[in-house]
């Protein structure tokens, strides 16, 4: 496999722990790097000031992936559902603008695909979808200790009351597009 196949997808849904998690466990995905984009301060945040909600950046995850082995469409399908996409600026007990749900996209096909994927999936969910869906901006990693964090954490209160039983629904729903375990 060579890198100039792989392509970039960008999202966020809650807390960068969960969405990370997810990621890391499909089958294609190469690389996943927790983050912060969308705000409107510039320099690079830091995590304290993302979670003051002040400076409009949203928690994401980027993820380098192939799309030969998993499409961005199937990503996306699977993105949606491993969070709660009717819920503005929420996600469980994460409350805030950076705990938004959102897609950013890098190109109109992204773009395309991404509205696709809501208007299908919308009659499945009783509320109204509130995902963003908004062009790529400047992507900051986030700090080291965020990265691979559910891996690494395993045994903190947040990853098993929060991140387990989101990842025991993307086994039991996904079972054939996840990395051998």
């Amino acid at each position: 496999m060579t890198n100039n196949k792989l392509e970039l997808i960008t999202v966020g849904g809650g807390c960068f722990w969960c969405v990370e998690a997810i990621l890391n466990e499909i089958k294609g995905v190469e690389e996943v790097v927790s983050g912060y984009m969308g705000g409107t301060v510039p320099g690079t945040p830091t995590y304290r000031e993302i979670c003051s909600g002040l400076t409009g950046h949203a928690e994401v995850v980027q993820a380098t992936f192939n799309p030969e082995i998993i499409s961005y469409e199937e990503l996306l399908v699977m993105f949606m559902t491993s969070h709660d996409p009717t819920t503005l600026n929420r996600q469980g007990a994460d409350v805030g603008t950076q705990y938004r749900s959102v897609i950013f996209y890098q190109n109109e096909e992204q773009q395309q695909t991404a509205e696709k994927v809501v208007e299908k999936l919308s009659p499945h969910y009783e509320d109204e979808i509130v995902t963003e869906i908004t062009p790529l901006t400047t992507f900051h990693a986030a700090e080291e200790y965020h990265q691979n964090y559910y891996e690494n954490n395993k045994e903190q209160m947040y990853c098993a009351a929060v991140i387990s039983p989101k990842l025991s629904k993307l086994r039991k729903m996904y079972a054939n597009k996840l990395k051998e375990q």
